[in-house]
């Protein structure tokens, strides 16, 4: 979940567009239009995703509609699109089926699978008013204690499981259970048992997804990939008669489609498929832990997504992230009353939105009242979708999400960020969510502490702040700056430049490391401050070691040691000798002229005083020992010289590597 910032540059000239009534007016086309083009996307994600968490396909579609006529007048995130998210998939579905095993041996229960689904949405409604009280008490900023790592880990791993699950759903393979490697371990099976019919349809919608973004064509590009699958897929199953249950022969096997298998199945009456909470959930200790999952991950997905979209807001405009978890508590609440999935701020349609051209946040509000009209007045059309075009379009959407460039990203960044991502995404996929994010968490804790973070600085932040002038101040931050301690950080930082107006200087010269996640928020702070006419300066990293070329990479501010050799030699000999030393590699090297007397010149041997020069030279050891080998075999026998080496410690080891011969400049000394 990442997002590039646009330049200043870009930011369109004239009044800002404002989501109020004059704005409602104002830019009514242009919103009315984005409205519906991401409608057309957000109708089959609303149902694929529905499907996939184990809810009635139309519970996605409740989602987006309350999200949309709520969340409009609560939030100020004026370009963002409100709904159900693939990456919440995994915990609507890990909490249905908890529920269902434990109804299956209450007395009873007829139906444990709705019966179950019921549970579940009492565990939104307390999540949603959990979300509502994040918002009242403005502890929106918790979901800046997540590691960046540790994310885009979590949510490369919820990529595998979506992919793991719907592939087989793609091939036509009905009946496939089971943990995600177990699900990934089936997939060869389900593609040697196949139904061919049902597959070509899914891999026709796999090539439209694919193939579609990569038409280098502006207009083409405007298309939205998964209005043109379901344009296609319809009329495949039409052509296929998925809608009656038959038979079929294809190189000697017989293969049955049937609706119920194949198709979406959504009741013809919108206020029949209502379906309200059951409290009862309450009861169960595991229950809480899918409040705790459902507020927690839903709410830190939405925080990311508001923030991208702030950085893709061709006018910059600023989200209260607060007020807007106020309103997606609101949203979930009420929608989870009625019988939907909880919904966040998504990225994907968020994204389309300000590609059609959106202008405020009525435009949200138009998508909800599009897929309001369409499932109340032609729900039989949502019935002719093949269930495999929905499933591919959810495998595209893991792909992207456990795409192998998150990966490379990562490693880029560091490979200590590799190894937590990695570990991540392991922890997700062999537990579950929690404690794969908490495994993430750890081992990024262990590295600090490995690289030299105190425990007491883990956590909380050592800061002194400095007025250098009236308008300026520095703040100091010692020990370390690190994910754990940042919110602290943060708060000081916001109240400095943004409520008393000052421009301000970090000075992290002291601190024995900066993380990747502190080194990506300053740079996004840096971006704000601009926003606001202020200035935010980093300064001291110049004595930190860089982790990775990476410009976000972590930087530890260690003594690196290294060798420093001294040499005592006549004068006249100065240049042959800086000569030979440059030219096998030395980076540097400083001649102090001097007079001095020997052993054999204290005993009266040679003359008390000669001109002499004393050369030092900041050197590897691999160089060090060269240039010793050297110095003893081609000048002792000739000249009389003292040497002297000692382990010193330096800030930066890279600036004293040798360079090669061909680099080296040709040096000499006079004086």
């Amino acid at each position: 979940m990442s997002a590039t910032a646009s330049t200043d540059s870009e930011m369109p000239e004239g009044e800002i567009p404002r989501g109020n009534l004059s704005g409602f007016t104002r830019y009514l086309g242009k919103d009315l239009l984005s409205g519906f083009l991401v409608f057309l996307i957000a109708l089959p994600l609303c149902l694929g995703i529905s499907l996939a968490s184990g809810y009635p396909a139309i519970a996605g579609v409740f989602t987006a509609i309350v999200g949309a006529l709520l969340t409009t007048f609560l939030s100020n995130s004026e370009l963002t699109i409100k709904g159900p998210a693939a990456g919440l998939i995994v915990i609507c579905a890990g909490a249905i089926g908890e529920f269902r095993e434990v109804l299956q041996t209450v007395p009873g229960v007829d139906d444990p699978m709705f019966s179950g689904y019921r549970m579940v949405l009492a565990v939104g409604v307390i999540a949603g008013l959990l979300q509502i009280g994040f918002g009242i008490f403005r502890l929106g900023i918790l979901g800046e204690f997540f590691p960046t790592s540790v994310v885009h880990g979590m949510l490369a791993a919820i990529g595998v499981i979506i992919v793991s699950k719907q592939i087989h759903t793609v091939l036509g393979v009905t009946g496939v259970k089971g943990e995600p490697l177990h699900l990934l371990a089936h997939i060869p099976h389900s593609i040697f048992h196949m139904n061919p019919e049902i597959a070509l349809i899914g891999f026709i919608s796999l090539l439209i997804l694919f193939g579609l973004p990569r038409i280098n064509n502006r207009y083409i590009k405007r298309i939205p990939a998964p209005m043109v699958v379901v344009l296609v897929a319809i009329p495949l199953g039409m052509y296929f008669n998925l809608n009656e249950t038959h038979t079929y022969t294809l190189a000697g096997h017989t293969f049955r489609l049937s609706p119920a298998d194949y198709l979406v199945d959504v009741p013809s009456n919108l206020l029949g498929a209502i379906a309200t909470p059951d409290f009862a959930a309450l009861k169960y200790p595991f229950a809480w832990k899918w409040i705790a999952m459902f507020m927690l991950i839903g709410s830190l997905e939405s925080l990311l997504s508001a923030k991208a979209i702030e950085l893709l807001d061709p006018w910059k405009r600023k989200t209260d992230l607060d007020r807007d978890m106020l309103a997606i508590g609101v949203a979930n609440t009420a929608a989870a009353f009625i019988g939907g999935l909880p919904m966040i701020s998504e990225i994907v349609r968020s994204k389309a939105n300000i590609d059609n051209g959106a202008r405020t946040r009525f435009a949200d509000f138009w998508h909800g009242v599009f897929l309001l009209a369409f499932v109340a007045l032609v729900p039989w059309l949502i019935h002719r979708i093949p269930m495999a075009a929905l499933a591919a379009m959810l495998v595209y959407t893991g792909f992207r999400l456990a795409s192998p460039r998150e990966f490379v990203h990562a490693y880029h960044i560091g490979r200590e960020q590799l190894a937590i991502f990695v570990a991540t995404l392991i922890g997700v996929l062999a537990t579950d969510l929690l404690v794969g994010v908490f495994i993430g968490v750890g081992l990024k804790l262990l590295l600090h502490i490995s690289n030299g973070v105190s425990l007491q600085s883990l956590f909380m932040p050592y800061l002194e702040v400095d007025e250098v002038s009236k308008d300026t101040c520095v703040i100091r931050a010692r020990h370390s700056a690190v994910f754990s301690n940042w919110i602290p950080f943060k708060r000081q930082i916001e109240d400095l430049g943004f409520v008393q107006r000052k421009n301000l200087i970090i000075d992290l010269t002291d601190t024995v490391l900066v993380d990747h996640s502190v080194m990506e928020k300053l740079a996004m702070m840096q971006a704000d401050f601009e926003l606001e006419g202020l200035s935010l300066q980093i300064q001291g990293l110049d004595t930190h070691q860089q982790l990775s070329s990476h410009s976000h990479a972590a930087r530890k501010g260690v003594l690196v040691r290294i060798r420093r050799m001294t040499i005592v030699a006549p004068a006249d000999i100065e240049d042959m000798l800086i000569r030979e030393i440059t030219s096998r590699g030395a980076t540097g090297f400083t001649v102090i002229p001097c007079h001095g007397s020997g052993r054999r010149e204290l005993n009266g041997e040679m003359q008390p005083l000669q001109d002499k020069v004393r050369i030092e030279v900041i050197a590897t050891d691999s160089l060090c020992r060269a240039l010793m080998l050297f110095l003893q075999i081609e000048v002792k026998p000739e000249y009389r010289i003292t040497t002297c080496v000692e382990t010193v410690e330096v800030v930066q080891q890279e600036e004293f590597m040798p360079i090669s011969q061909e680099t080296a400049p040709a040096i000499t000394s006079s004086h």
